[in-house]
């Protein structure tokens, strides 16, 4: 499974979300800064379809909310 969690270091939202991800201990899920790299607010954009962070990409299907985010990382954990 693909995860991909596009967010910028500033959001209160997304971290939110990061420190849940640091709890669990996760280390299957890349980050994309959109505020660092263009391609990656590009990607999110033209993807996604809007620019909103924070926003979990489970092979390749866009989850915002942060509280979404979270139940469903709660609910799916980090095969060991």
């Amino acid at each position: 499974m693909q995860l991909d969690l596009y967010m910028f270091e500033t959001c209160p939202y997304c971290q939110k979300v990061m420190r849940e991800i640091q709890a669990e201990g996760r280390t299957d899920i890349v980050f994309h800064d959109i505020h660092k790299e263009e391609e990656d607010r590009q990607t999110l954009i033209h993807v996604g379809g809007k620019e909103q962070v924070p926003c979990l990409f489970i092979d390749g299907v866009p989850m915002y909310e942060s509280d979404d985010i979270i139940a469903w990382l709660k609910s799916h954990q980090k095969a060991l």
